[in-house]
């Protein structure tokens, strides 16, 4: 009789059942891949949020950055001003608060003031301006500082322009 049943174009239960066992090899394939594309997307789009976020505090960062690079040349001119000798004890005297005052400040917000006297000279922090031949100091020191370098957060704002001694 099966043969019958083949033969008149009817479908067996065989027939039936691997037939449902492909369309469900079809389906959980399917279904795979749709999970595999829900978490390729879900790791693109934490991904994109992270990127999002760093790009975000970079730029208020820098922003900051420029605004303190703005103001450093008012430090330069009042350690210039303090430099200037004043009869007036209470004038330097408030002078020299003002100027502490907006240095602290401006530590607070990330800047960091270089001390370069006597440290060796690091062509990526400092800045020649003068060479002395000297046998006073080791070779490529640093005797003095005509403008103070700063660092912002760990990058770089200014260099310092310095003396250094060579022999």
């Amino acid at each position: 009789m099966d043969n019958e049943e083949a033969l008149s174009g009817e479908p067996t239960a065989s027939d039936a059942s691997a037939s449902l066992v492909a369309e469900r090899d079809a389906l959980l394939a399917e279904k795979s891949e749709l999970q595999n594309q829900m978490l390729r997307q879900r790791a693109d789009f934490e991904n994109s949020r992270r990127r999002a976020e760093r790009e975000r505090i970079e730029s208020s960062e820098y922003a900051a950055m420029e605004a303190v690079r703005a103001i450093v040349p008012v430090l330069d001119d009042f350690e210039r001003a303090l430099g200037v000798p004043c009869a007036d004890a209470e004038y330097v005297r408030g002078m020299e608060l003002i100027y502490q005052r907006t240095l602290d400040t401006l530590k607070k917000l990330g800047l960091e003031p270089l001390d370069a006297v006597g440290a060796k000279f690091d062509p990526h922090v400092h800045h020649a301006i003068d060479m002395v031949t000297t046998e006073e100091a080791e070779d490529q020191t640093i005797l003095s500082v005509f403008q103070r370098g700063y660092n912002f957060k760990g990058r770089s704002l200014r260099p310092a322009m310095v003396r250094v001694a060579v022999r």
